[in-house]
């Protein structure tokens, strides 16, 4: 079994900054590529940010520059710092965590930004 825990979030104002975290645990032999994804409601998931085993990263045009994404592979952990949040960065963040046995989510954290 994988047991992929989010923690962090919660709410702040327009500026502000958050870090949300994500352990993956278990069943695991190897893990390839980390990522956070956002579903802000009545929207599609986005893919928000990704971080590779080589730990090199790919972000959605609309984070570059505030979010930064990184992993402590020994913790299977991977964490995103978000900084100079948006009103419009609301939504549910959800990191993931590809294996060899398939792609596994985080339960979901709600980030808020309001004034």
């Amino acid at each position: 079994q994988v047991h992929i825990v989010q923690s962090g979030g919660g709410m702040v104002q327009p500026g502000g900054s958050l870090r949300l975290s994500c352990a993956a645990s278990g069943d695991i032999f190897g893990i390839y590529v980390m990522a956070w994804l956002r579903q802000a409601p009545g929207n599609e998931h986005e893919l928000v940010a990704t971080i590779a085993s080589d730990e090199s990263t790919n972000y959605a045009d609309s984070v570059k520059g505030r979010f930064t994404i990184s992993r402590d592979s020994p913790k299977n952990t991977v964490y995103l710092q978000m900084n100079s949040l948006r009103l419009d960065d609301t939504a549910v963040y959800y990191c993931t965590v590809n294996l060899l046995t398939g792609r596994y989510w985080g339960q979901g954290t709600q980030v808020t930004v309001s004034s």
